[in-house]
């Protein structure tokens, strides 16, 4: 079988990491000289302290190249197929330091990597339906070819409740010039073409903003891939996400609607308060 694996800025949970046998090549994190391993020693919470405590944003970097081959060589000695996930090669260099591990091990025929052009559960999205194809029998080969397909079809998009880490960051063209002197607004940040762009702002409580968002997608909702909905947030209030949950259930459309939160990566340059709803387009295949 297959053997799936994604970088740390997927954001999938334990369960379905565990439920689908996804294995995770983890980021690194650096506060100030402080280096760690995204979802391994550092939480969101103890970035954001760090963070408001120094004014700045954490920097992020992709995974070393020694990790990298630690963990791909066990399947390029067994002569297993592997299909890696990256984060957006526009935002990281994560995707190019798994295909050079690859080339180093000499085993680039066995191990595929797929640049996601994406972030957070909109790399969990394509993560999970390689999962189901690989337990199906399908090879890498087959897999790489219907993620490519999905790719532009994967809907993601959240709301940040504060401008201010995006805008520390520079993670976001336009921005700028929405930041300066207007940080009440709640810009909708969609993913398109591997970059995050501003799009639909709002104003107002984050329970108003979020649920504004989430309604303004309802007709793409309606006609999305069936099969599931995450709802990626980085630590909002429980009764909020509950909220969307209930809404997105009245929908009618969904198979299962998931919850997770966002890793340290994500949260680094997205900050607290932010929530996502990240989807297939309905053209992603059944229903």
């Amino acid at each position: 079988m297959v053997k799936i694996i994604a970088d740390s800025t997927c954001d999938l949970s334990k369960d379905l990491l565990e439920k689908y046998e996804i294995t995770i090549l983890p980021l690194h994190i650096l506060l100030g000289e402080a280096e760690y391993l995204d979802g391994v020693n550092i939480t969101p919470r103890e970035i954001y302290e760090w963070s408001d405590a120094h004014g700045a944003t954490p920097k992020t970097s992709a995974p070393s190249q020694d990790a990298a081959m630690e963990l791909l060589k066990p399947y390029a000695e067994a002569g297993r197929e592997v299909v890696c996930f990256s984060i957006s090669s526009e935002m990281s260099t994560s995707g190019n330091v798994m295909r050079i591990a690859a080339e180093e091990l000499g085993c680039s025929r066995l191990i595929k990597v797929v640049d996601s052009a994406n972030l957070s559960t909109g790399i969990g999205h394509l993560v999970v339906e390689a999962a189901i194809m690989a337990r199906a029998g399908a090879d890498a080969q087959t897999i790489v070819k219907r993620m490519e397909e999905l790719k532009p079809l994967v809907r993601a998009s959240f709301v940040v409740d504060t401008l201010v880490y995006l805008h520390r960051g520079g993670r976001c063209s336009g921005l700028a010039a929405m930041a300066g002197g207007v940080l009440k607004l709640h810009p909708r940040i969609v993913v398109e073409e591997g970059k995050m762009r501003p799009g639909r702002k709002y104003r107002g409580q984050p329970d108003k903003v979020v649920m504004s968002y989430v309604k303004d997608m309802e007709e793409e909702l309606k006609r999305a891939k069936k099969d599931r909905v995450f709802i990626t947030h980085s630590g909002c209030d429980r009764e909020l996400v509950e909220a969307v949950r209930t809404y997105l259930t009245s929908l009618n459309r969904f198979d299962e609607i998931l919850e997770t939160v966002a890793g340290g990566v994500i949260s680094s340059h997205c900050g607290p308060g932010t929530l996502g709803v990240l989807f297939i387009s309905g053209d992603g295949g059944q229903g």
